[in-house]
């Protein structure tokens, strides 16, 4: 281990724990933006933190308890696996560290609601994947349906189906297990994006089956192993929200036919909206009456993940809210317990938790400039 001196100005120091398949787009973008340095990273596995440092020119790495304990660390960004984000929050908070977390925040909403409420007594902020809503595609839909361009909107319907991770991730048998499934894994892209559209939700209703009770890993090291399945593997909701917008949506990990929808409709058209796991287009809009789609122009950041960081990185100098807050991500984390308790129970679920939907990015919000000295 080594050390690095740092001050209360100037970029924010970064660790990432955890140097799992995602940390790599992570550590990609984040080396490309100036308000944050990234000092460290930690992993269980040091050999894998060892190389994940030197592929991206970091100067540390090292496990868990040893990256915390850096005073250079002000900000750790949470690549662990579902089952060890609120653990790894947790620690981070206690080491006197803001949080920025992979979704979803924590398995359960009351492990997500103690996070919170410790960092609040300690001062620190705590924000959540995905930040995708923050790219160019879903920020130019969210200033469309602002503009009016559908009207009033009514309702929306959203859409993400394929035959599971299995087939491209060398290692997917935690997308099989609490925290994970199409629902938990997927579900925030859409979720987050609905809910900075329309606002809070209001109550769900599900239905939701595990289509095999076991699945098995198409390649990589562990090829032909055989894990189980822990959680449903196609979910169907529909969700109201206070608003009085609804949406339809549907996650599966069992579809022979891969799909993306995502469109809104108004009292004056439809909206085709960007693929909310992606940062850029494109977006489309169907005037009532006309049977031609017009492509909207789409502006702002397709950087890729890390956005967030960024934005919470400069509230942390600055002071003020930040867009993907825990708050955001604990209303996601409800309306996702509530959908899985709905399609368990047969019944329509209330949310028992409500959220103020983030500002909208300035269209000329830049991550790559400096505006921290």
């Amino acid at each position: 281990m080594s050390s690095l001196a740092t001050g209360g100005v100037g970029p924010v120091g970064v660790a990432v724990v955890g140097a799992g398949v995602i940390s790599a787009e992570y550590l990609r973008t984040l080396s490309r933006f100036p308000d944050v340095r990234v000092v460290a990273v930690a992993d269980l596995d040091e050999r894998r933190a060892d190389a994940a440092a030197r592929t991206h020119g970091i100067p540390v790495s090292g496990g868990p308890e040893a990256v915390l304990a850096l005073p250079e660390v002000e900000l750790v960004v949470n690549l662990t696996v579902p089952a060890a984000h609120a653990q790894v929050a947790t620690a981070a908070l206690r080491a006197g560290k803001h949080v920025y977390g992979e979704k979803p925040i924590a398995l359960a909403p009351a492990e997500a609601e103690k996070l919170l409420a410790e960092a609040s007594e300690r001062g620190l902020l705590v924000g959540n994947a995905p930040d995708t809503f923050l790219g160019a595609g879903l920020q130019s839909a969210l200033r469309a349906v602002a503009a009016g361009h559908i009207g009033v909107p009514v309702a929306a319907t959203t859409v993400t189906q394929s035959l599971g991770p299995e087939s491209w991730h060398p290692d997917p048998a935690f997308f099989y297990q609490p925290g994970a499934g199409p629902l938990f894994d997927l579900g925030p892209y859409y979720l987050t994006s609905l809910v900075a559209m329309f606002g809070s939700v209001s109550q769900v209703a599900a239905t939701a089956v595990r289509a095999r009770a076991e699945r098995t890993v198409a390649s990589g090291p562990k090829a032909g192993r055989v894990f189980p399945v822990d959680v449903p593997t196609h979910v169907s909701a529909l969700v109201e929200f206070d608003s009085g917008v609804r949406a339809t949506s549907t996650f599966s990990f069992d579809s022979a036919l891969p799909r993306i929808r995502f469109e809104v409709t108004g009292t004056e058209g439809t909206l085709a909206v960007p693929d909310p796991n992606t940062f850029g287009g494109p977006l489309k809009l169907l005037p009532s009456g006309e049977d031609t789609w017009r492509e909207l122009p789409v502006r702002g950041r397709t950087d890729g993940r890390g956005l967030g960081v960024v934005d919470m990185a400069r509230a942390v100098r600055r002071g003020g809210p930040h867009r993907a807050s825990g708050a955001l991500a604990l209303h996601v984390l409800h309306t996702m317990t509530a959908i899985a308790d709905s399609a368990e129970h047969a019944r329509f679920a209330p949310l028992p938790s409500r959220v103020v939907p983030p500002r909208p990015l300035p269209e000329a919000w830049d991550p790559r400039e400096a505006t921290l000295g």
